[in-house]
């Protein structure tokens, strides 16, 4: 008589628990998963007892790698950005963050602040995808990463090749400086974002825009009205302290990103000056501050541009979906930074 297999309770775990059965138990990602088996840094201790105490229950014995080998995937997606600190990145990388997080995907995030990460990138390891924030299409590690053979992503820059999703800049520079237009100003200033090692398309982009909607307005640009900054509240200020020095100073300014704007409002107030009595300043952005500063500016919806691409990005992961690219509004915001110019 052939002895029977013990029937298994109802509750028992199945046998072959996979690496996807222990992350949704301890609610992580598989990549997670397998970090923590592996001992591996970036988990923590909570978070690796949690999956240890999961496979245990599921008497999960495979390999760690085992199942993402069988797919292909890492269930990773590498985020290169030149700025964690800078809010616009922030908020993107925050986007980028809850999609990958809702698909339990992990991010990996590297900071290159030159454009030449990938000389000595760890990312040559395995990852599912690429995101780039912002990096222009000559940048050295653009042509590094596309030779990884994974889909890639790139938020504020149209790449051949890539998923990507923006804003319009050169419109959106134009909106800002037609505001300024409407109201009567024109001798219109100018405070350009400025890096020391990478040249960001978007800086030119609103340089344009603010080109154009002078040349249709039929006013001369001014070169001395037009200064650098680097886009910190510091970088604000002394781009506006040269504004305000020369000897017909503007009777408003574009900055080119809300943080600068706030550098610029501090150093017209504490020169005595008013605004928007004296000068009208309006910026791009919508920083969360924005509202506190009461400040007239272009609202870019930059935690959307994040999610989008994720999503984008996602989808060429898992369903081999081509690339696809969007480019998003903007609004204007007016507050009360931007009047009239002063009666002469």
């Amino acid at each position: 008589m052939t002895p029977r297999t013990p029937a298994r309770s109802a509750s028992a775990p199945p046998a072959t628990a996979s690496i996807q059965d222990v992350a949704r138990l301890a609610n992580v990602s598989s990549g997670t998963v397998s970090r923590a088996l592996r001992g591996l840094p970036n988990v923590s201790a909570k978070t690796r007892a949690r999956v240890l105490a999961a496979s245990q229950e599921l008497n999960y014995i495979a390999s760690p790698s085992a199942s993402s080998l069988a797919s292909g995937r890492m269930s990773t997606v590498g985020v290169i950005t030149p700025f964690i600190s800078r809010w616009f990145f922030g908020e993107v990388l925050n986007g980028i963050e809850q999609v990958l997080q809702e698909a339990r995907f992990d991010l990996v995030l590297y900071i290159d602040t030159d454009g030449k990460l990938f000389e000595s990138l760890p990312m040559k390891r395995r990852v599912d995808a690429v995101i780039l924030l912002t990096l222009p299409s000559d940048a050295p590690d653009v042509a590094g990463v596309a030779n990884l053979g994974v889909p890639v992503g790139s938020v504020g820059v149209d790449i051949e090749g890539f998923a990507s999703v923006k804003v319009d800049d050169v419109a959106s520079a134009e909106t800002a400086v037609n505001h300024l237009i409407g109201l009567g100003h024109r001798r219109i200033g100018m405070v350009v974002l400025e890096h020391d090692e990478i040249e960001f398309s978007s800086p030119r982009d609103r340089d344009r825009g603010y080109h154009q909607a002078l040349a249709r307005a039929g006013i001369e640009p001014n070169p001395a009205l037009i200064v650098k900054g680097y886009s910190t509240v510091e970088g604000g200020e002394k781009a506006a302290a040269q504004l305000l020095s020369l000897p017909e100073r503007p009777t408003a300014i574009f900055v080119q990103s809300d943080e600068m704007a706030m550098g610029v409002l501090h150093t017209i107030r504490r020169t005595g000056l008013r605004c928007p009595e004296d000068i009208s300043v309006i910026g791009f952005d919508d920083h969360e501050l924005a509202r506190v500063f009461d400040l007239t500016t272009v609202a870019q919806p930059a935690f959307e541009q994040g999610a989008q691409l994720a999503r984008f990005v996602l989808d060429m992961v898992r369903e081999k979906a081509a690339p696809r690219a969007q480019v998003l509004e903007t609004q204007l915001v007016i507050r009360g930074t931007t009047a009239p110019p002063p009666a002469v």
